[in-house]
């Protein structure tokens, strides 16, 4: 057995264990032995539980298995010694030449190191923010936004295929109040008096908006007050109920007019978007238009399988599917009276399409207010024979903005938000991304904007991005070629700070891992605010431009591959790597 470097050292020890349990248990080839990094440094580089997983099927006490399983493992010139801790866990101690070695690693793989080779075996889809385009994105969509990129960019990292995909819901009613809304405008603009409804979109953008028309279009859709305000009810609680009939007035009375100012306020609203997003740092591969999947025949097409295959009944003129028959708590209407499909039906044949589109793994991001969707999409794609498993949920919880001791509102309609474009221009783009993604996405986030904003080292963002421009200031004081640095021999990283920053830098490319796998790319935030702590401490206690050369290049050359580390995590956050602060 030829031992591998050292960033396959993980994957190494785990096929020592592996040759030990064959020899220990040969019947038990199913039990695979977990690898981990200890908490606690004086617990060994890495610690494995196989011992007690042996324990149950062969019924002995698990510390006798583990000191039969040490006796067992192949020789390795990276292994020091081995020790047994408490119920029965191996921890592991490795050699120092291979601790050290993970330096050298770091400076040749630069921006690669800790990225998994590329698999095309798994085509994942994370589709996330999928914002109504009815105004701008306020604070709680950039949480979404920041989650959603970021969880990406780990997947990738993790060798995944990845497409990034953003839903675009462009039919239905709240694009057709948010165009009448902007009709409206358009209307008092025209010296056309109607009483704005108080549940229409009521922001300064959709002014903007009809602004805009007006200019373009001039009296295009003028109609007379009365024509607008025709059927609506006098009554008190009629206000849905005359939303609806202002649109129902608006389509008859334009005709094709409406048409053009449903299409202006859509494209108005998804260029904001996109830009507001692009400066955000998030992209996407695609943009999946709701009204596509009606004008293709695609939500008709998924409903007739649907009831072919016996799923759906009909019940006050409206035609349900019968979700709780797959754990759902209540049946579900995919076609109203009306014979218009609802959103859970156009939602089961966007589900479907993905699965048709041939991902093996399809992620959605939804907003944690919509825990209760999930039985119900999952029973769907069950009926229709794919595989529920294959749909994961990410839950976010909206991120809540103080100013001080007051929580600002952000409802939509009523205009009364803050923008994601006002919070980046206020906080910047790095403390509003790494801010976001500093706690599990379904928990929830209180933004504290005089933090973001603060210098200081209780600021996660500036404490690990100055630890990046003290490396930049170091290697500027030195006046030395970084590459050179390649070449150091890292023999003179003796100290026990030392020794915890290559067994953290270690970490890395685990980290990603398991960010990946538990869709949590917080773990990268956790983790560089941990590389950067332990290098500040570090350099607060230890002189790096020492006269001895060997041990200079040696401590310069750490210091470069902790730069490294911190540049390619923050880069997978979306965050910058500033060389001055």
């Amino acid at each position: 057995m030829t031992p591998p470097v050292f960033p396959d050292i993980r994957a190494h020890i785990a096929e020592l264990m592996d040759a030990a349990r064959s020899v220990v248990a040969p019947a038990q080839s199913e039990v695979v032995a977990v690898i981990e990094r200890p908490k606690q440094a004086e617990h060994g580089d890495f610690a494995c539980n196989l011992a007690m997983q042996l324990a149950k099927p062969l019924r002995r006490n698990p510390r006798d298995i583990a000191t039969a399983l040490i006796a067992a493992m192949p020789a390795s010139p990276h292994i020091a010694k081995t020790e047994i801790a408490g119920a029965g866990f191996i921890n592991i101690f490795l050699k120092p030449k291979t601790q050290r070695a993970i330096v050298p690693h770091i400076l040749a793989k630069g921006a690669e190191f800790g990225r998994a080779a590329a698999t095309s075996v798994t085509k994942i889809q994370v589709e996330f923010v999928s914002a109504n385009p009815t105004g701008p994105l306020h604070v709680g969509h950039g949480r979404g936004a920041a989650f959603g990129a970021s969880l990406a960019n780990v997947l990738v990292a993790a060798g995944f295929d990845v497409q990034r995909e953003y839903y675009v819901n462009d039919a239905g009613r709240q694009m057709d109040i948010l165009a009448v809304s902007t009709w409206l405008r358009y209307l008092e603009l025209a010296d056309v008096r109607v009483p704005f409804p108080p549940n229409a979109y009521q922001g300064d953008y959709v002014i903007v908006m009809a602004q805009a028309l007006r200019a373009r279009d001039a009296d295009c859709y003028v109609r007379s007050a009365a024509d607008v305000t025709a059927d609506m009810s006098n009554e008190a609680d009629a206000a849905e109920a005359n939303l609806d009939q202002l649109i129902a007035n608006a389509k008859r009375l334009l005709g094709a007019g409406y048409a053009a100012i449903h299409a202006h306020v859509l494209k108005t609203q998804l260029d904001d978007c996109r830009a507001d997003l692009a400066e955000f740092g998030v992209f996407f591969d695609c943009w999946y238009s709701e009204q596509s999947l009606y004008d293709s025949g695609k939500i008709t097409r998924a409903v007739g399988r649907l009831e072919k295959a016996g799923h759906l009944y009909e019940k006050d003129g409206a035609t349900w599917f019968r979700s709780t028959a797959f754990g759902d708590e209540k049946d579900r209407v995919v076609r109203r009276e009306n014979g218009q499909y609802t959103y859970f039906a156009s939602d089961i044949a966007y589900h479907l399409d993905k699965l048709e589109r041939g991902f093996s793994r399809v992620i959605d991001v939804w907003g944690a207010d919509h825990h209760g969707y999930i039985p119900r999409v999952k029973g769907a794609l069950a009926a229709l024979d794919a595989n529920p498993a294959v749909l994961e949920i990410a839950l976010v919880q909206f991120a809540v903005l103080y100013r001080g001791e007051n929580k600002v509102s952000m409802s939509t309609r009523a205009g009364e938000f803050v923008t994601l474009r006002e919070l980046r221009s206020e906080v910047g783009n790095d403390a509003a991304r790494f801010f976001y993604v500093l706690r599990k996405s379904d928990q929830h986030l209180d933004f504290d904007l005089d933090l973001a904003k603060s210098q200081s080292n209780e600021n996660p963002v500036y404490y690990v991005q100055y630890a990046h421009a003290r490396v930049c200031s170091v290697l500027e004081q030195w006046e030395g070629e970084p590459a050179g640095l390649n070449a150091a021999d890292p023999s003179a990283l003796t100290a026990a700070p030392e020794a915890a920053l290559l067994s953290r830098l270690a970490e890395y490319p685990v980290v990603i891992e398991n960010a990946a796998r538990e869709l949590s790319p917080h773990l990268i935030a956790f983790y560089l605010r941990e590389l950067a702590a332990e290098f500040h401490s570090y350099y607060n206690g230890t002189r790096l431009l020492v006269p001895e050369e060997p041990v200079k290049l040696a401590r310069l050359a750490l210091a470069v591959a902790i730069r490294q580390v911190l540049r390619n995590g923050l880069a997978l956050l979306g965050v910058s790597a500033p060389e001055k602060m």
